[in-house]
């Protein structure tokens, strides 16, 4: 059974980063069927991903995310720029980052450029995988809240 994925006593805001439309169908419709009631909210480049972190512009009343799902090839401001402006600023370097690589060789790629995410994930080819692939982001989450009960 999967439970909803909470913070303290809120939800999860989860930002997804993906330019394919077709991955984000995919992702919020295995939200809705994994019974995830999350608040997901989706980007698909990277610039849009920093003004929304940033809550800048049309993002400014969204809330700052919890967790990010990035894919690291997305238009715009190349993803790895977005780990950097992360890890560079310390009110946002707390928040978890899941890369999202559609190969087994993207977690070096990624890593080849100097750039550490939190966790890897690769991206499910099928479908009928994307369930698994979302509660695969559950159990990653709810690791961190186990190793940062307070929140802090």
């Amino acid at each position: 059974m999967v439970s909803d994925v909470e913070h303290g006593d809120e939800l999860v805001t989860i930002l997804l980063v993906e330019p394919s439309p077709g991955d984000t169908r995919l992702f919020t419709e295995s939200f809705k069927d994994a019974k995830l009631t999350n608040q997901l909210y989706t980007v698909s480049d990277a610039d849009d991903a920093l003004d929304f972190i940033n809550q800048r512009g049309e993002y400014a009343t969204d809330p700052k995310p919890d967790l990010i799902l990035l894919e690291p090839n997305v238009p715009g401001t190349n993803g790895t720029d977005v780990i950097t402006e992360l890890n560079d600023e310390p009110a946002l370097a707390d928040i978890p980052v899941v890369i999202l690589t559609s190969s087994a060789a993207g977690e070096d790629i990624i890593k080849s450029h100097g750039i550490d995410a939190d966790h890897y994930v690769q991206k499910p080819v099928e479908p009928e995988d994307y369930i698994g692939f979302v509660q695969e982001i559950e159990g990653f989450w709810m690791a961190i809240i186990q190793e940062d009960p307070v929140g802090n």
